[in-house]
Order: C-alpha cells, then structure tokens, then sequence
C-alpha cells in the first residue's frame, strides 16, 4: 500500500526538530507532505513570516528529500488531507507535555474522518527542547538560531527580525 503521510503545522520558522521528522518520515512512507498551515489557528500570534515565505524556507530545508512535497494550506486539516488522497497525519512530540493537546487533535481528526490515522513521532534527542516559538524568541532578542535552524532559516530571521 503506498502510504502518504501529511505533517501538519505553521513552521515560523522550520526547525531542526522539524527537519529530522520529515527526514525520518520519508523513509517510512512514500510520499510526505509537509502542509504550512496559513495561521497559527485560535489565540496563536501573528506568524514572522508569510504563508509563501514559510512555505519557500521548508523548501530550501528539505528539498534533497525527493519523495517530500511542501504545500500550504488554509482549511480545515482533514479537509487538505482528503484533497491530496493521504492516508495518515504525522505529528511530532517533543515532551509528555505535548501528548494531552496532540491526543485532543487526533481524537478529533479520527471523529472527522476515521478513515485517516494519525502517527506521533518523536524528534531525536538532540531536537526535543527546540520550538519555533523559541526559536522567534530568542532570534528577536538578538541571540544565536544557528544549533535550531538551516543557515538559510537563519538568515531570513535576521532579515525580518534584526
């Protein structure tokens, strides 16, 4: 069975965590989507970035990856998953932490549509402690991004955020 899997999120920015994920997923399935949602979805803050420059910096992170396709979005998730005919939501869990809002989403998908799986992978270790959202922190401030993120991730904070 050929299995396409979307992994689903807002990556502002892209992160190593999130690389490792796609890296490691498009090893298991045939064909990865990684779908930046438009949003960050109710009370979230503006994304730094556009959807189209998200959607170009996960490009330029995974594009060596030949069975990995990057798409934004801005529907409802089940729906963008239908659209493109795949079988399985991926998402990642860096700490236990994550599990209960994860667990909520996909109980939610699978009521949705139960036909759709939902996958958690964890990031390898090295990865677990880094989020976009400190990533955005600490680049505002000044700080090095350089561990967290691709150099082109890197120099597009700079640009944006000074």
């Amino acid at each position: 069975m050929k299995i396409t899997a979307i992994y689903p999120g807002t990556f502002d920015p892209i992160t190593n965590g999130h690389r490792d994920l796609v890296q490691r997923a498009s090893r298991l399935c045939q064909h990865v989507i990684v779908a930046v949602a438009k949003g960050g979805g109710s009370g979230s803050k503006k994304p730094v970035f556009t959807l189209d420059e998200r959607v170009a910096l996960v490009n330029e992170v995974v594009h060596d990856l030949p069975n990995v396709e990057v798409c934004g979005f801005d529907s409802l998730l089940i729906d963008f998953v239908r659209e493109k005919q795949a079988q399985v939501i991926l998402r990642g869990l860096r700490a236990v932490s994550d599990f209960e809002y994860e667990f909520q989403l996909a109980s939610m998908n699978r009521h949705l549509d139960e036909s759709i799986e939902t996958i958690f992978m964890t990031p390898a270790e090295q990865y677990s402690y880094i989020s976009s959202s400190l990533v955005r922190e600490i680049a505002g401030l000044g700080g090095d991004v350089s561990p967290f993120v691709h150099p082109n991730v890197v120099t597009a904070l700079k640009e944006r955020l000074g």
